[in-house]
């Protein structure tokens, strides 16, 4: 059985709601009608645009550094020879993590002078603070492919004036795969505090480090 109480305070409630409701509406029309109205109108409409536009151009400011950021990155990339690709990325079409044929995708991606074919590999890690390389290959390309921690990549090139070497900084979630043709030096720096860098080095010819066929320490800053 329905509380006679109940319902009258329920439709009192319901009344009290719809008469708050039209009093407000009724006084935002009668205030619109005033002359004061337009101008207040007006001056919101201004301030939201401008609120807008602000927006829309911080956003095509961020992405207009961000293309430029990736654009310089990609310049320097392709002084030191050198392509980067994240981890995640190489690894997304398998879950067990990434794998890859180094000639092929420097061959793929336009890097060049590397090794034709892996006559040769060896595979290093490289301690932090530790250098691997900062030689001079007379006889044979190289193809290099670096991962696991912060490192520095060189490579010699006539190109850049003064200094005469590019340099990348390959991050600890990507995965870099660089060539160094016959004649030219290259050296790899891990400069990550705590994690060990790891190097994959395939050459397509037998390398003898005793003969003067490689020269040794090209650079001696490192």
């Amino acid at each position: 059985m329905a509380n006679p109480r109940r319902n009258s305070y329920s439709n009192n409630t319901e009344n009290t709601f719809q008469l708050q409701y039209h009093s407000r509406l009724s006084s935002l029309k009668h205030f619109l009608k005033k002359p004061l109205a337009f101008p207040l109108l007006l001056s919101i409409f201004l301030l939201l645009a401008w609120i807008c536009l602000r927006l829309q151009h911080s956003s095509s400011s961020l992405s207009s550094s961000n293309l430029h950021e990736i654009k310089s990155s990609q310049e320097e990339d392709e002084k030191a020879n050198l392509i980067k690709f994240k981890s995640g990325f190489l690894s997304s079409k398998d879950k067990r993590g990434w794998l890859l044929d180094p000639v092929s995708i420097a061959l793929e991606y336009g890097i060049k002078g590397g090794a034709v074919s892996c006559f040769s590999i060896h595979v290093g890690e490289i301690k932090p603070g530790g250098v691997r390389g900062n030689h001079r290959h007379h006889t044979c390309n190289e193809t290099i492919v670096i991962w696991g921690a912060k490192t520095l990549f060189r490579l010699e090139n006539n190109q850049i004036v003064d200094k005469g070497y590019a340099e990348v900084i390959v991050s600890a979630d990507e995965v870099a795969v660089a060539a160094s043709p016959s004649g030219t030096a290259h050296a790899i720096v891990n400069m990550d505090r705590t994690h060990t860098a790891y190097i994959l080095g395939c050459q397509d010819s037998m390398i003898n480090n005793n003969s003067s066929a490689t020269d040794f320490s090209v650079w001696k800053d490192l």
